[in-house]
């Protein structure tokens, strides 16, 4: 890969100057608080899926603590030392109603990840996201469970907490105009994931150069074609689709990536596993994960936010990331509603090409 020249000429302020420009930026810097770790709630799922990312690694093995109270007193612990922002996953922790009820009494800002075949009680606040792996007949064949879009869009149809999250894998390209337009036409909201390779997955699932061609497509096809409904910008599509990963493009700050304790994800964050611990060595947003193969969307919520100061570069690019984190917010953060892009061109990252 070629690394391209950085654009030069521009200070800081000079980017503020346009009004539009200032008044995002005014919006989203109010959440630079967030500060986040994530916890594996439950070992126990209701569907096996094909290169599931929890089932990899040593996490799966690890005691299930189910006492509220160890909970409470962990989350209590966690915001004494900043944590401001939960990330409940694990296998499926809508299985733990009144663990999630827990963390959110004492951490009230957060997201859950599920499979949405269970309702999770509306007394917990968090952002819901809601995996979706493609049609009903793909889900069935990978998933192994059928109906599961009609099933979760009948529990979370009309839900203020609900983001369908829809992973481009190399199988599904061409199921998402067909769900896109199930979910929009439920009234509901959606965002693309990027399916990421566990690592030593080599399976049917994992991206080609060709099918990133034909996600970033398909991601700008649905952007244009159902504004209100799909909560993605042109910038995540470069950064999730690039044949570099995350990691490459950006340098991940996860612990598991990321050897300084001094500032950022490498002092703040840790991956709870079931029984309450973590190992600093494997921590990171998506456990298990194959790094060069990593453009999940979780991983880059913080990866590519916390890159401010590359993409002070020059207007194009600074709004770019104004983008990006415009909708990383409106993904992950109860009551904030997504504004329209403010660049609809496809801008490369920092230091380097868009595709070569």
């Amino acid at each position: 890969m070629k690394e391209m020249p950085k654009k030069t000429g521009h200070r800081f302020k000079d980017l503020l100057l346009d009004p539009e420009t200032n008044r995002r930026w005014e919006r989203v810097r109010r959440f630079f608080f967030l500060r986040e770790s994530t916890y594996d709630m439950t070992h126990r799922c209701n569907i096996q899926c094909d290169g599931c990312y929890y089932y990899e690694g040593e996490k799966q093995f690890a005691r299930e603590n189910r006492d509220p109270d160890q909970w409470r007193q962990l989350m209590e612990t966690e915001k004494k030392r900043g944590i401001t922002y939960v990330v409940l996953a694990g296998a499926e922790p809508s299985l733990v109603p009144d663990l999630c009820k827990v963390c959110y009494g004492e951490i009230p800002l957060g997201a859950i990840a599920s499979n949405g075949l269970r309702k999770i009680p509306e007394a917990v606040g968090y952002k819901i996201h809601i995996s979706v792996w493609g049609n009903d007949e793909t889900s069935a064949r990978i998933r192994h469970r059928k109906g599961m879009l009609e099933q979760q869009i009948i529990n979370y149809r009309g839900d203020e907490r609900a983001v369908f999250v829809y992973t481009f894998t190399r199988d599904n390209v061409h199921d998402a105009r067909s769900v896109v337009d199930m979910i929009a036409g439920a009234g509901c909201k959606v965002t693309f994931n990027m399916f990421s390779a566990p690592v030593g997955y080599e399976g049917p699932l994992r991206h080609t150069e060709l099918s990133l061609k034909q996600v970033r497509e398909e991601m700008m096809t649905l952007l244009l074609k159902y504004p209100h409904a799909v909560l993605f910008s042109p910038y995540n599509v470069v950064a999730h689709t690039h044949p570099l990963s995350l990691n490459d493009l950006y340098a991940c700050p996860y612990p598991r990536m990321n050897p300084s304790k001094a500032q950022g994800l490498g002092r703040s964050f840790r991956q709870y596993r079931t029984d309450l611990t973590w190992n600093r060595a494997a921590a990171c947003c998506v456990p298990d994960t194959d790094c060069p193969d990593c453009r999940h969307y979780a991983a880059g919520s913080a990866i590519v936010t916390a890159k401010l100061f590359r993409h002070g570069t020059d207007p194009d690019t600074f709004r770019s990331w104004l983008d990006y984190v415009d909708t990383y917010l409106s993904v992950w953060v109860m009551g904030y509603e997504k504004g329209e892009n403010l660049c609809d061109e496809l801008v490369a990252p920092p230091g380097f090409g868009l595709w070569d």
